[in-house]
Parts: structure tokens; C-alpha cells; sequence
């Protein structure tokens, strides 16, 4: 009998990415919803597209098997819905939340991996004493509790520079915080987290060193992680170069630290059935570990690396969750001993004049066969008009490359930068 999986926001990039995983026979894959509809929107209703997911899978003919999340909200929320609906296995809606809310998150890390998690505060942005109500010395971040991509991330020192944060973030916030809302209104939130609903604010203490990221599942009460990711930063330090994968700037021993430290907060929110990856922050010189942040998914920036590195996507896993399944992955049986996905940046606006043509990727990737291009601008677009951008730097393209080791995929992502021709006209 055919088991239908479904996807959504399922890319072309991510069909190919899933092709790597052996599904049974008798598997098909199906997009529900649409990536302009559930990522790239500009505005998004929750109701409305949790209403039109269910729509979808109302109309298929045939059961419904399984649902798996690899991008963040709202598909990260809508998905633990639809799997309740339908008795499907996935993590609580509550568990989801709970960590989805940063605020959320951070109270409850406090309370169970308290020895690594940064000084915070809560605020509400449209406060105009806000600052009076920060305990967090200068310098700090600043960042809604819900956000894409550090997306309205601001380090601050001043108060002047607090104003100026604030005052985008008033501007901006509402796109992910009002559909928050609405998806906070399907659980209890505690008292002590509403602040100002999804509109609240965090002032966090700023952590130095190197950042990596452990990826895993819980599954029947089961923890297990798959893999470890280096997050290397530019030379800013303040948005990412590129995730290189398996990580090698972390000893072994910190990278068993980080896992534990996951396992020990997942169990307490209570996740269970779901895919995760966590983020942290390593200082060499102290030994301290710092927790940033953990999303209940698979990360779907991982998935090609996953690929290129053992054999197969991370889809894999999702996937054998999602069906009631003990999830299995290969380990090491893939093309490349090392993988990364990397950023074109810019960090000045401008209007894009010249994007590469499709003859200089093809001579890219015969250059480097395996490598991925994806290009994340046109022609005539104003960098600073974009949306899902970070604070400090404009994503031109997206690669995904492999190598024989970490020295020949750093020679490879520069070797690509100059291959890769942009054009621009400066503006004011």
C-alpha cells in the first residue's frame, strides 16, 4: 500500500536532497502548501494557513502517512497541529512552542541547564522607558522573541543605538509576532513569559567564542544526535559565513557536553517524537559553554551536507520519525569528507545589475562537481528592500560544496566567490 509523506514549503533543491534517502517502495513524497505561500510571504495569517493546510490534506486521495518540518514558523507550528489532528507522530504543540518562544525557552533552560545560559531580559519594545526595565549591562543583543534568521538582531552599547533598534524593530516586528499570537493562542502560556505577547523583545548578555551546532531526534523517549556542524562567522562576528560539517574547531568532549546539555532541556520541555538541532557557544580561553538557541526540526541547511558527507539527507530521519519509525542514518558513505554550506554576502546596500549566468554556474560546478548554486537575488532588486536578510549583511547566493578536507573547502568557498560575478548600482 502507498504511504504518502508530505512536505511543506517542499523545494526543487529539497526534492533533490530527499532523492538521497532510500524510501521504501511504495513511498510518495507531496508539497503541502507552497514556498512563497508558507516562507517567502510578506504577511502571514496562521489561521488562515493552518485552514488551508488542512484543506490540502482533506482533498487528497488516499491516507495521510506523514508530515515532516524542516523550515521555521509557521510551518514549524502548523505541522505538530495537523499531526495531532490526524493521530500522526510528531512532537506536542506545547513542547514545540516552548521552545520556539525565547522567552519561553530561556526560563525554562534556566531551570534546567542553568549553568549555560546567558543573562536575559524582557521588554517590550514599544515601551518607551523599555531601557530602565533592562538587567542586562551594556553591550547586549537585542532580539524579538520570535524572528527568522537573526532577523531584527541588533547588538547594542549605547542608548542611542538601543533607540535606533528599537525603532526598526517596532517597524518590522509585527510580520512574525502577529501570527505568533495566534499561535500562542492554542496553548497555555505562563504568566511569567506573556510579557508582551509576541511583540516582546530580549536583551541577552553577549557571548564570545566558537559556535557549533549538535542535529538529532528524540523518538519514543529516545535521544540520539546524527551529527555536529561548525558555525563559522565572518570577520565581523556578527552574521555567518558558512556551517561546515562535521565540525572540527570544537573538541570531542565539548561536543559531548553540548549533546548532553540538549538532552537534558528537551526532556524537560517535554519534546519527544521530533527532530532538533541546537546552537552553542564555545570560549577556548574560559571553558565556558553557552547556549544559544534550540529548534525543534531538522535544519534544512544541513540537509545537503548530510548528503555529501555520509551518503544521505537528514531527511532520512525526519522521515522514520514522522512514520513511527526508529530512525537510522548512514555514517560517512558519501562523496566528500567534509561539506559547507556558505553565504555571498555584501554589506553595502545596492541594486543588483548583473547576477551570474547560467554558463558561468555550469562552469563552476564542472570546476567543482557536487557544488550547489543557489542564487537569492535578481536583477533589479534593492538589497535593503529584501526580505528573511539579517541585520548586518545582504545574502547574495547560497553554495554548497565539499572537499577532501577543511583547508581545500576553504580554498573552495574563496575559489567560488571570485567565480561568481555580481554587479551593482550604489544608492545613498
Amino acid at each position: 500500500m502507498t504511504k504518502s509523506v508530505f512536505v511543506p514549503a517542499l523545494t526543487d533543491l529539497q526534492r533533490g536532497e530527499i532523492d538521497t534517502v532510500d524510501l521504501p517502495d511504495g513511498m510518495r513524497l507531496h508539497q503541502l502548501l507552497d514556498y512563497e505561500t508558507l516562507v517567502g510571504a510578506e504577511e502571514f495569517d496562521f489561521e488562515d494557513l493552518l485552514d488551508r493546510a488542512r484543506s490540502e490534506l482533506r482533498a487528497h486521495d488516499g491516507a495521510v502517512d506523514a508530515i515532516i518540518v524542516h523550515w521555521d514558523f509557521p510551518t514549524s507550528v502548523i505541522v505538530p497541529i495537523l499531526a495531532a489532528e490526524r493521530g500522526l507522530p510528531s512532537p506536542s504543540l506545547e513542547s514545540v512552542l516552548r521552545s520556539e518562544h525565547k522567552l519561553w525557552s530561556r526560563v525554562l533552560q534556566q531551570e534546567s541547564v542553568p549553568e549555560c545560559v546567558p543573562k536575559f531580559s524582557a521588554f517590550d519594545p514599544f515601551d518607551p522607558d523599555a531601557l530602565d526595565t533592562i538587567d542586562v549591562a551594556f553591550p547586549f543583543w537585542v532580539k524579538p522573541i520570535k524572528s527568522h534568521s537573526s532577523q531584527l538582531g541588533f547588538e547594542v552599547s549605547t542608548p542611542d543605538e538601543f533607540a535606533a533598534a528599537t525603532k526598526r524593530i517596532r517597524a518590522e516586528i509585527g510580520r512574525i509576532a502577529d501570527p505568533f499570537d495566534q499561535a500562542l493562542a492554542h496553548v497555555d502560556v505562563p504568566e511569567q513569559v506573556r510579557a508582551a505577547g509576541g511583540r516582546t523583545c530580549l536583551a541577552e548578555q553577549i557571548v564570545t567564542g566558537v559556535q557549533a551546532a549538535p542535529e538529532g531526534s528524540m523518538f519514543g523517549g529516545e535521544f540520539h544526535v546524527h551529527g555536529v556542524f561548525d558555525m563559522r562567522k565572518d570577520a565581523a562576528g556578527h552574521s555567518f559565513s558558512h556551517l561546515d560539517y562535521p565540525a572540527a574547531t570544537v573538541p570531542e568532549p565539548v561536543q559531548q557536553q553540548m549533546i548532553e546539555i540538549t538532552e537534558r532541556y528537551l526532556r524537560h520541555t517535554g519534546y519527544d517524537n521530533g527532530c532538533f538541532n541546537s546552537e552553542f557557544m564555545w570560549d577556548e580561553e574560559t571553558g565556558k559553554l553557552w547556549l544559544i538557541e534550540i529548534n525543534t526540526r531538522i535544519s534544512q541547511s544541513h540537509s545537503d551536507l548530510f548528503a555529501k558527507v555520509d551518503g544521505v539527507s537528514n531527511h532520512s530521519v525526519a522521515i522514520d520519525v514522522a512514520l513511527g519509525r526508529r530512525p537510522e542514518m548512514s555514517h560517512r558513505e558519501g562523496e566528500f569528507a567534509v561539506a559547507a554550506q556558505c553565504m555571498v554576502p555584501r554589506y553595502e546596500d545596492g541594486v543588483v545589475t548583473r547576477i551570474p549566468g547560467p554558463e558561468e554556474i555550469a562552469a563552476l560546478r564542472e570546476r567543482f562537481p557536487g557544488t550547489v548554486v543557489q542564487i537569492d537575488v535578481a536583477v533589479g532588486d534593492r538589497l535593503s528592500e529584501l526580505s528573511d536578510q539579517d541585520s548586518y549583511r545582504y545574502k547574495l547566493a547560497t553554495l554548497y560544496i565539499g572537499a577532501a578536507d577543511h583547508d581545500a573547502l576553504e580554498q573552495r568557498y574563496q575559489d567560488c566567490l571570485e567565480a561568481l560575478p555580481f554587479e551593482f548600482e550604489e544608492v545613498a
